[in-house]
């Protein structure tokens, strides 16, 4: 008893705490440093000054010319200009903004010359786009994922056979397989086949995005299952006794007995299996989703940055998780207030 005190009032003293916080500092220095030294033994070049291109940028858009002819007539047009092109065909007018050309009137324009160019409108980059691929399928594919485990978690308690065994069914085989294979079988196998229904009925195929999400809900929502039925059970049966007793259905007993105080005890594990979802869906580029990871490696493609956007990819998921896991416990004791 003694040694606990002890350890206690160690923990609490002051000089203690601040030297606590220096190691912290000395081990993130330490990390940081030995990144730094691995690229420079390696002799990389930073080059952050072009990552911001990567969130938005303004569009240089060019005009081409396609026929060969004369520049007839260049006159204003509000605050842009009509540049006129005469060719055997007849004239061609392009409506561009001042500054954007450099012809006048009775200059000749060539097939392939570059006739206007000038710089658009702000455009969303390629990490934004990223960005917000990879947030609108992990929010589809929580709430699928969700609603998918509270019917296989209520299930799988179930004394109805039928039900029981085909929840257990369910969450062992996405369980006992990949991520990546169910997510090739969703798209190349599945996708194929309802994709083909679809146009020979005169429908539309679906993109890509809607079998990634369909693979990422069933991939959560077999552990979602367990995580519910945990929470189920951890509720005293006397409660349900006293429920169904009171003339309540099973329905009625599991909707407003049992899953209200499930949620609070179901609410960590569904944060860390949702944290998850968000890293989870990485694999979606396998099936040319560009979600943040698959618009990461693309951008070091075309640039060779690969030490900044890769920091930045994992800056962005650890900011997309962070934020998830503190709208969590936001949550966690708004519940436990009740």
């Amino acid at each position: 008893m003694e040694s606990k005190i002890s350890n206690i009032q160690r923990l609490s003293n002051p000089t203690a705490y601040f030297l606590s916080i220096a190691g912290f500092v000395a081990i993130m220095l330490f990390v940081i440093g030995t990144v730094y030294y691995a690229t420079y033994m390696v002799e990389y070049q930073w080059r952050w000054f072009k990552i911001p291109k990567y969130f938005a940028y303004q569009e240089t858009i060019s005009i081409t010319a396609d026929v060969e002819g004369e520049v007839d007539e260049i006159k204003p047009n509000g605050e842009m200009f009509d540049l006129t092109i005469s060719d055997v065909d007849g004239k061609k007018t392009y409506t561009v903004p001042q500054g954007s050309f450099d012809y006048s009137e009775g200059d000749f324009v060539f097939p392939g010359d570059i006739i206007v160019e000038y710089i658009g409108g702000w455009k969303p980059g390629l990490l934004s786009i990223g960005v917000w691929v990879t947030l609108k399928i992990s929010i589809i594919s929580t709430i699928l994922g969700i609603l998918l485990g509270i019917i296989g978690g209520v299930a799988r308690v179930s004394d109805t056979p039928v039900l029981k065994w085909t929840a257990i069914t369910y969450v062992e085989i996405i369980r006992g397989s990949p991520l990546l294979v169910q997510i090739m079988i969703f798209y190349f196998v599945l996708g194929t086949t309802f994709n083909s229904i679809l146009i020979m009925n005169g429908f539309q195929k679906l993109s890509p995005e809607w079998y990634g999400v369909a693979a990422l809900s069933v991939f959560t929502g077999a552990y979602v299952v367990e995580i519910v039925r945990a929470g189920i059970e951890a509720i005293h049966p006397g409660q349900v006794e006293a429920a169904r007793s009171s003339g309540m259905t099973y329905f009625q007993c599991t909707y407003y007995i049992v899953l209200p105080q499930a949620l609070k005890t179901i609410l960590p594990p569904l944060a860390g299996q949702f944290i998850n979802l968000i890293k989870d869906s990485s694999l979606l580029g396998m099936i040319a989703i560009t979600e943040l990871t698959k618009a990461t490696r693309e951008g070091i493609t075309t640039s060779l940055q690969t030490f900044e956007l890769w920091f930045v990819c994992a800056i962005l998921y650890l900011i997309m998780t962070f934020t998830l896991s503190m709208f969590v416990q936001y949550l966690e004791r708004r519940t436990a207030a009740k």
